[in-house]
């Protein structure tokens, strides 16, 4: 084994040990965000805020995020100081449950600059990955890395709903304190295992550069351009409803934490133990055949909702809805790879991402404003904004990836062997 293969398994080494306890701060985190603001006292309007605001601000500071790797000549030191500013950001989190600060402006704001940070590390720490995993194992390696982490992840989420749910005897505030300030202590860790890794080198050209409003204007005839706006526009109609869903356990349902922990966490356990399936499909059928696949089955997840809402049948949902995001998620991510020069990949991964990050934005917003205006479906009127989620979702499925190409040469095979294959059957 020659030094550059001895550097790269090393820093695969080191990404997989960061991407252990960076789990454990998205299992602590990303489920408990809308709760803990509830408890604050927010209305449903601060719900969507909450779940817009920051995906605006982290797709604005994304667009800069290239032009930092660019001048720094380094996506290493942009990822290392981003995650560690994200870290500092779970203190003030902790420190607004322990002092029960009921104003839930200050949670808001500290959750968008906890998400910016950590946006701004995506697309660096994302290109160096791509560089050191080859093409042809890009789908396999991913698949099989998501589908463990992702178990760490779920552990997590179950040990703060375990957390929260015990602490609501005694004070659920400190129950929220704990949680956060575990969130601190696995990030701090990640970003330790993180600065270790080794960058390959990067060719940083002035050719190579582009603005994101030239990326805008080849929305005709780049095939990458088109991929995005499918994405962005899919995640837009998925952003209507889904801040909504933790209001409607929580608050119209009156579902327990642990209850709330058990139908979440079902979705998220579902994705990571489909990843590596998916990956070792894609990776031979193509990435856009498994998303053309998954988008419809997307589009039907918040109808589910109006069907029923017994908690068993929720769980099922959820599962559909885990199967559907674990295949449509990992290929998308690695149709960027597939589909950009490693010189352009920062910066394409950085307008992707803002394009998307303004879209759940919109998305959140228009959701929060239309949530109380509204009629009612079966007594709830978050029922309804599902209906509209699901239809809109169910258009942009069937139409808009119409109009995409594959970017590498793939087998193809018919929608019935594809499931088939999926589920385990030759």
């Amino acid at each position: 084994m020659n030094t550059n293969d001895e550097r790269i398994n090393k820093s695969l080494r080191f990404s997989f040990l960061d991407g252990i306890f960076a789990s454990g701060m998205l299992g602590f985190t990303q489920d408990y965000l809308t709760p803990f603001l509830l408890i604050l006292g927010a209305t449903a309007k601060e719900v969507g805020i909450l779940n817009s605001l920051p995906n605006l601000f982290a797709s604005l500071i994304q667009l800069k995020a290239a032009d930092f790797s660019d001048k720094l000549k380094s996506r290493k030191k942009i990822f290392s100081i981003s995650i560690f500013l994200q870290a500092l950001m779970l203190l003030p989190m902790a420190l607004i449950g322990f002092l029960a600060i009921k104003k839930p402006i200050i949670f808001i704001v500290t959750v968008i600059l906890f998400s910016s940070f950590g946006a701004f590390a995506n697309s660096a720490w994302a290109s160096l990955m791509s560089d050191l995993v080859e093409q042809g194992r890009r789908g396999q390696y991913f698949g099989w890395r998501n589908k463990t982490l992702g178990f760490i992840v779920v552990m997590a989420t179950f040990i703060a709903g375990l957390i929260l749910h015990l602490m609501k005897r005694v004070n659920i505030f400190y129950g929220f304190t704990v949680v956060f300030l575990l969130a601190f202590i696995f990030r701090i860790i990640s970003w330790y295992f993180l600065k270790k890794m080794h960058e390959p080198v990067l060719d940083y050209r002035r050719e190579n550069y582009f603005n994101f409003f030239e990326f805008l204007l080849r929305l005709k005839e780049s095939n990458f351009a088109k991929f995005v706006l499918f994405v962005a526009s899919l995640n837009f109609c998925v952003n209507l409803a889904s801040p909504f869903f933790s209001v409607l356990m929580l608050k119209d349902l009156h579902f327990s934490y642990m209850l709330y922990t058990i139908i979440s966490v079902t979705a998220t356990l579902t994705v990571y133990s489909m990843m590596g399936r998916w990956g070792k499909i894609g990776d031979k059928v193509g990435n856009l055949r498994i998303m053309k696949f998954c988008a419809p089955l997307i589009a039907i997840i918040p109808l589910l909702w109006i069907v029923n809402r017994n908690p068993i049948f929720l769980i099922f949902a959820q599962v559909l809805s885990g199967f559907a995001w674990a295949g449509f998620n990992l290929c998308a991510s690695n149709f960027i790879f597939d589909a950009v020069r490693p010189e352009k990949r920062t910066r394409c991964i950085s307008y992707f991402s803002a394009v998307n990050g303004m879209a759940l934005c919109l998305g959140a917003l228009l959701g929060g404003f239309l949530v109380n205006k509204l009629p009612n479906i079966f007594g709830y009127r978050i029922l309804t904004l599902f209906l509209i989620s699901g239809i809109l979702r169910l258009t942009v499925a069937l139409f808009m990836p119409q109009k995409l190409k594959e970017v590498r040469a793939v087998e193809h095979i018919s929608t019935d062997q594809l499931f088939f294959n999926i589920v385990g059957f030759k």
